[in-house]
């Protein structure tokens, strides 16, 4: 294996830890907070919060990187994360919680940016899509295995704060131990609303609802879940199943939209996730097993909703602003993502834990009109700027350089650079 591919694969095992610890804690804490009488309204502001702080890392991140480099960036940020995990049990309080997401945000945020840039400068052009791949491969093995986590133990206690941290901490060890030079300075992430909006409304409008219903999605589902009866090992078992089909559907739905107006596929993907949001929060289903179908169809098309937008914006970019058209799509999607938790989290608390998915079918049916009715002014991306759909996480701007690669040079069995 070449020394570039050394330096990857040993990123990619930095990425897997700090995506479980971050995935278990996302999972704990709403759990925890139910448990010790938060309301929804409550556990939404701490949702929203943590967004805040996610856009703020986003933009405070390339400045700091540039200060004091990618591994002390990563070292501190990712210490920080760890021990204000450690801080959650010790005081059980609103504002303080409040506090320690918002800076938890940031942290994190910093942390994805520092991997994402690392990746990117090992990649050649070559390699750079299926490095993605792999990075979104292990993202989502990484967060369902921590969703499996939080069964370890109980939420009650201080167990799963301190396997939180001690992930955290542990995915230190890879980027430091990485064997290969600091990479190129991270892109700032920029939000140039108007210039966004005459580029893509739809990709807009969409990123800015769609955020709001991931953001209310994965503060307030374990709580709806808690709410409904589901044990601890319910709850686990249904995000994991959400999260597994959205990653059995990206690829087939992506494929599909470069083939056709990608509108067509994003208004289908949003219909139906409306029909199961609808389900899910108000229809008695048989058993679980019902229960666990719908989410696996939910997640199919709740999750694509996100990328299909980003490649449908990028489809009316110019190439040499793809990477900041994306980040300022990724900075709409985070405003949304931090306002969506806390405008479902009272509507839970008048309607009941179904309100969480009634909140999510009203998002995705404004995602779906939008896009109807821009399809309807037959707008369609010329052939010298259309894109190739490529799944990619919400993490930060830094991923989206791996999504844009020389297509010329580009060969999908030539991995050199990993295989040697």
């Amino acid at each position: 294996m070449s020394r570039a591919g050394r330096s990857i694969l040993v990123v990619l095992v930095g990425a897997g830890i700090v995506v479980m610890g971050n995935s278990l804690l996302t999972t704990l804490l709403p759990l925890r907070a139910d448990l010790e009488g938060f309301s929804e309204s409550a556990i939404g502001i701490m949702g929203g919060v943590h967004f805040a702080g996610f856009i703020l890392g986003c933009m405070l991140g390339p400045a700091a990187v540039q200060a004091v480099g990618h591994v002390r960036v990563y070292a501190g940020f990712a210490a920080l994360a760890a021990a204000l995990a450690l801080v959650f049990p010790m005081q059980v309080d609103l504002i303080l919680w409040c506090g320690l997401r918002f800076f938890g945000g940031v942290a994190v945020a910093c942390c994805y940016m520092v991997i994402e840039s690392w990746l990117n400068d090992q990649a050649s052009n070559k390699t750079r899509g299926m490095v993605l791949s792999i990075y979104i491969i292990v993202g989502n093995l990484a967060m369902i295995a921590g969703q499996q986590a939080v069964t370890v133990l109980d939420p009650q206690n201080y167990g799963l704060f301190s396997m939180v941290a001690m992930m955290l901490a542990v995915s230190l060890m890879p980027l430091a131990l990485a064997p290969a030079k600091e990479p190129t300075p991270i892109p700032s992430a920029k939000l140039r609303l108007g210039r966004l909006v005459r580029l893509s409304p739809t990709g807009v409008v969409g990123c800015l609802l769609a955020g709001a219903m991931e953001g209310a999605f994965w503060t307030l589902s374990p709580v709806f879940g808690q709410s409904t009866g589901l044990s601890v090992q319910g709850i686990a078992l249904l995000l994991s199943v959400f999260i597994a089909g959205g990653t059995l559907s990206q690829w087939p739905l992506g494929w599909w939209s470069d083939r056709v107006d990608r509108r067509i596929v994003i208004v289908l993907c949003a219909a139906m996730t409306c029909v199961t949001s609808l389900i899910l929060g108000w229809v008695e289903l048989p058993d679980h097993h019902w229960v666990l179908g719908v989410a696996l169809v939910h997640g199919g098309f709740m999750m694509p909703l996100y990328p299909l937008l980003l490649a449908h914006a990028n489809d009316f970019a110019p190439q040499e602003e793809l990477v900041e058209v994306s980040g300022g799509l990724l900075l709409t999607f985070g405003v949304g993502a931090a306002v969506g938790p806390t405008i479902m989290g009272p509507l839970m608390r008048v309607q009941g834990p179904g309100g969480l998915f009634l909140g999510i079918a009203v998002l995705v049916a404004g995602i779906a009109l939008f896009a109807l009715l821009r399809l309807a002014g037959n707008r369609i991306a010329g052939a010298e700027t259309r894109t190739s759909f490529a799944v990619v996480p919400k993490t930060s701007q830094s991923v989206y350089e791996l999504e844009c690669d020389d297509e010329e040079d580009f060969v999908t069995s030539d991995l050199e650079g990993l295989g040697k």
